[in-house]
């Protein structure tokens, strides 16, 4: 497991671990809580398109150090209920200065397909993260 580079209080309470970041690649794992499931007992659609985003975000990120990201656009289909441990793992497509395109898997323990998604991402650039660390402002998309 890695430490995740900046702390995001949504994705500490939800409990995700953070396992690669490298080379426009990342995967993160989840195992839902209780009150993370939707009323049929599998994890809540809402929780799991938070995994893919993240997931995906971090994989923007691994291709420029110390960058942040912000989701401009996002799209997910769900395939099968996501139920016990999870597995989300995300890809670089392409990128320029200042965006990222990419997608990102949600397996189940059994290995099976979940959910897919595809998301947009804006670059936040090291020096200006490093400038919100310090005064601990919120980040501009605009």
């Amino acid at each position: 497991m890695l430490p995740f580079e900046v702390e995001i209080p949504f994705v500490s309470h939800l409990g995700f671990s953070l396992h690669r970041w490298e080379n426009g690649e990342a995967e993160l794992h989840y195992r839902a809580r209780p009150e993370h499931l939707n009323s049929y007992e599998v994890t809540h659609g809402g929780a799991s398109m938070t995994l893919l985003d993240v997931t995906m975000a971090h994989a923007a990120r691994s291709a420029i150090p110390g960058s942040g990201a912000v989701t401009i656009e996002m799209k997910t289909s769900f395939m099968a209920p996501a139920k016990g441990a999870l597995v989300a793992k995300g890809k670089l497509l392409s990128r320029s200065s200042r965006m990222a395109f990419c997608e990102a898997w949600l397996y189940d323990e059994q290995g099976a397909l979940c959910s897919h998604a595809t998301g947009t991402f804006k670059y936040v650039m090291p020096e200006v993260v490093q400038s919100l660390q310090a005064a601990k402002k919120q980040i501009k998309t605009d």
